[in-house]
């Protein structure tokens, strides 16, 4: 019997019948469910609308599956590549016992997100005290401001409260711009190393405009009276000074090198780029008793 793969004309092949059923089933059960907080009505709609679904997606599929014949056409398709083909040796490559090279193979200390956290978060208080000064007439509004999201009694503040001085405010603005300062301080320390080109661009722009549309689509969980308040173009005034001060605290650290690098032969970890490399190749294939002439003459 001959394939149908083998024609290059027209041909046809066989498909499951399309069907509608699944949708209403799903329409149906979902009247279902908003019944139980709209009314009975609802309930029978739904119920009708997954009864008749379910009848008629089971006459579709049994007892034979239904299908529809479609028409198509063949063409022949060739893939190629623009990569450039290498002869390799593998008595070359390295022997079991070495360590795979492993990306990143220097990084940032714990310490440097640490310490471009809290320079980060110490910058991030000029714009938005700028802000609450200008806006308010006290630098006390934006603190209290971020403070009303751990305090329900605050939903309702006025503007007057929160522009006055309260010490419960004061800590838990505190704990919280410092725990998430240096949380993201140390995000920071571990991504920085995967940009080495233009670190500073991403630290200072990408990164936080990204944080900014994350947390637009739920700060309004998160803290609803900071949700009505808050003044978008201030607050990302803030983001980027943070990432931008914080970006650059933690490039200042040497970075320091990991397991991976370590792990590496001395030429590598010096960074010799001449005729050793082969020749401590050739010597590692000598010790496992390769002669690499014979391999030649084989090839």
């Amino acid at each position: 019997m001959q394939s149908n793969t083998e024609h290059h004309g027209s041909d046809v092949i066989h498909l499951p019948c399309p069907t509608y059923w699944p949708i209403v089933l799903a329409m149906g059960i979902t009247l279902l469910l908003a019944s139980l907080v709209t009314h009975i009505a609802v309930f029978y709609l739904g119920l009708i609308m997954t009864l008749m679904a379910a009848v008629g997606w089971f006459r579709d599929v049994l007892p034979d599956e239904k299908h529809e014949a479609v028409s198509v056409e063949y063409e022949e398709v060739r893939v190629g590549s623009p990569r450039t083909l290498y002869e390799s040796h593998p008595e070359l490559l390295p022997t079991s016992e070495m360590h795979r090279k492993i990306l990143p193979v220097e990084t940032f200390q714990i310490w440097s997100g640490v310490k471009g956290g809290i320079a980060g978060g110490l910058a991030m208080t000029v714009p938005a005290g700028i802000f609450s000064v200008v806006k308010y007439h006290s630098f006390w509004y934006a603190v209290n401001l971020l403070a009303a999201g751990g305090f329900v009694s605050w939903a309702g503040a006025s503007n007057q409260f929160l522009g006055a001085f309260h010490w419960q405010g004061l800590i838990a603005a505190t704990i919280i711009h410092g725990i998430t300062s240096v949380l993201v301080g140390l995000l920071y320390g571990a991504m920085l190393p995967m940009y080495p080109r233009y670190p500073i661009v991403t630290a200072g722009f990408v990164v936080p405009l990204l944080f900014t549309g994350l947390l637009h689509s739920t700060i309004g969980v998160v803290s609803p009276i900071l949700n009505q308040r808050i003044d978008w173009f201030w607050f990302v005034a803030s983001q980027i000074a943070f990432g931008l001060v914080c970006g650059y605290v933690v490039n200042l650290d040497t970075k320091v090198r990991t397991p991976q690098f370590r792990a590496l032969p001395f030429w590598q970890r010096a960074g010799i780029h001449s005729d050793a490399r082969l020749r401590a190749q050739k010597d590692d294939a000598n010790k496992r008793g390769i002669d690499l002439h014979d391999k030649e003459d084989q090839r």
